[in-house]
C-alpha cells in the first residue's frame, strides 16, 4: 500500500512514513514527524534536543480487521520554559496518550452513542480508558473553540444528582447563557461548592449575577459569602415539588386511614349522616395518586370526575390539592403581583390545620425572597434538570460507572456545546 494512502487513511498529514510491517497480526507504522526541528508539547516553541526515548506505539484507527499501531522513538527537548518534556508528535494530542488524535475523535463519538460493552468490543480498548479520552477531547475541543470554561459566567445553576445507588451524588454546574455544564463533581456540599469557586479568579466571581438552586441551605450559605454580588433564585419547580410532596404525604395517611378505620357500630348498621363506610371511604382515595399530582388542563375525564368527587366531599385531602395549586397559581402571576399572591398563600397555609402543609409554609417562608427573585427575572433551574436527565441517560447507557472520572468526562463532552466528530468528517454546525 503507498505511503500516500495510508496517510490519507489514517489521517497523518503532517507525518512521515518511514516503513510497514505485520507482526502479530497488527499492522506496525514506523512514522516520524515531518518538521526536523522539534518543540515543547505544552508551548509547541522550537526547542533543542534533549535526548531521544525509546520506540513508543500509539494506537490508531483500525486498518480493516486489523489493529494498526504507529511507531516512533522521540525526542526530549529542553524547552526554556516548561524544562525537558517529550516532543509533541502531529498524530496524537498529548505526549501522555498512547492514542492518535483520529482513534480518540471516534471513541469519544461513539461513547456519546454507544453502551460501553458495545463500545470496548467494537474498538478493542478497555472501557477505564474512555474516561481520559473524552476528557482530552473535550479540553481539545476547548481549546479550539477559544472560550475558557469558566470565562464569561453570568448566570449559573447549580444542583446535586444522584449516580449510584447507596445516596452517591455529584454536584453540578451549568453556565445557563450557554447551556452547557462548567463544572461537575464527585459529592455534595459546601467542600464541593467551595471547590467550585476557589477555581475562579475574583473577576470571575464578582461577574456572577444570578445563581439558581433548588433551596437547599449550603448553596444559600456559600452564596452569601463567597458571592456577595450575586442573587439566589429558589427554582420553582422545586418549591411546587415540596408541594407535591405534602400532598402526597396527606393522600397515603387518608388511604390508610381508610382502608384500617373501624366503621362505627349502629343498632340499624348504618353510619351517621355525611359519615362514609369504610368501603366508600378507600373507594374515594383509590386511583388518586397521578389527578393530585397532574395540572388541571391535563386530566383525563376519569381523573376529572375523580377530583370532583373529592371535592365534593370535602375532606383534607382536597383541601391540599387546592394548596397546592395555589402555589403554582404564584408562579404564573405577574412579577408585580408576586410577592402579594405568595404572602396570601402562607397566611392560608399556616391556618390550614394540615401538618404537612403547615410546615411546607414555614420552609416556604425562609425561601421566600429567592422564590420572589426567580420570578422577578424569569429564571429557573429547568436547564441543571435537563443535564441531570442526561446523565441518568448516560448512566443507564454504561450500565453504571465504577469510576466516577469517567463518568464525569463523558458528562462534560455530553452536557456541553462542543461535540466531537468522527475522523474526516466536516464539524456540524
Amino acid at each position: 500500500m503507498p505511503n500516500s494512502v495510508l496517510k490519507e487513511a489514517l489521517g497523518l498529514g503532517r507525518s512521515v512514513i518511514e516503513g510497514v510491517r505485520i507482526e502479530g497480526g497488527s499492522t506496525i507504522i514506523s512514522a516520524r514527524p515531518r518538521r526536523r526541528a522539534p518543540r515543547c508539547p505544552v508551548c509547541g516553541r522550537r526547542c533543542d534536543g534533549y535526548d531521544r526515548l525509546a520506540t513508543r506505539r500509539w494506537r490508531a484507527t483500525d486498518l480493516g480487521a486489523s489493529r494498526c499501531y504507529l511507531e516512533y522513538a522521540p525526542l526530549r527537548v529542553r524547552c526554556p520554559e516548561h524544562g525537558v518534556r517529550a516532543e509533541a508528535v502531529p498524530w496524537a494530542r498529548s505526549a501522555a496518550s498512547r492514542f492518535a488524535s483520529a482513534f480518540e475523535d471516534q471513541v469519544a463519538w461513539l461513547a456519546l452513542h454507544m453502551c460501553r460493552s458495545a463500545l470496548a468490543e467494537l474498538m478493542r480498548v478497555d472501557w477505564h480508558t474512555v474516561g481520559g479520552i473524552c476528557s482530552r477531547v473535550e479540553a481539545s475541543l476547548e481549546e479550539a473553540d477559544g472560550r475558557g470554561r469558566l470565562d464569561g459566567l453570568r448566570s449559573i445553576g447549580i444542583d446535586e444528582t444522584s449516580y449510584k445507588r447507596g445516596h452517591k451524588y455529584m454536584t453540578v454546574v451549568v453556565d445557563h447563557d450557554r447551556g452547557r455544564v462548567v463544572w461537575a463533581a464527585r459529592g455534595h456540599g459546601k467542600a464541593q461548592m467551595n471547590a467550585f469557586l476557589d477555581l475562579l479568579t475574583e473577576e470571575q466571581r464578582k461577574g456572577i449575577e444570578v445563581v439558581t438552586a433548588d433551596g437547599a441551605r449550603w448553596i444559600a450559605d456559600v452564596v452569601a459569602e463567597r458571592l456577595p454580588d450575586a442573587e439566589l433564585a429558589v427554582d420553582p419547580f422545586h418549591v411546587v415539588s415540596w408541594a407535591n410532596d405534602a400532598l402526597d404525604g396527606l393522600r397515603r395517611d387518608a388511604w390508610r386511614e381508610a382502608r384500617h378505620r373501624p366503621s362505627p357500630r349502629r343498632r340499624r348498621g348504618r353510619p351517621r349522616r355525611g359519615e362514609r363506610p369504610p368501603a366508600d371511604r378507600a373507594k374515594l382515595v383509590r386511583g388518586l395518586r397521578f389527578p393530585l399530582l397532574k395540572n388541571p388542563e391535563d386530566l383525563t375525564e376519569g381523573q376529572g370526575s375523580a377530583l370532583a368527587a373529592l371535592r365534593r366531599a370535602g375532606t383534607a385531602l382536597w383541601r391540599g390539592y387546592l394548596l397546592k395549586e395555589g402555589l403554582r397559581t404564584v408562579f404564573r402571576a405577574d412579577a408585580a403581583d408576586a410577592a402579594g399572591e405568595l404572602d396570601r398563600w402562607l397566611a392560608w397555609a399556616c391556618r390550614c390545620r394540615i401538618p404537612a402543609f403547615v410546615e411546607l409554609s414555614r420552609k416556604v417562608r425562609r425561601k421566600r425572597e429567592g422564590i420572589l427573585r426567580s420570578i422577578e427575572l424569569g429564571v429557573s433551574n429547568a436547564r441543571v434538570e435537563a443535564v441531570n436527565n442526561k446523565i441518568k441517560v448516560a448512566i443507564r447507557q454504561g450500565y453504571g460507572f465504577r469510576n466516577i472520572d469517567n463518568l464525569i468526562a463523558l458528562v462534560m463532552l455530553r452536557c456541553s456545546d462542543l461535540r466531537p466528530t468522527l475522523p474526516g468528517r466536516a464539524v456540524a454546525m
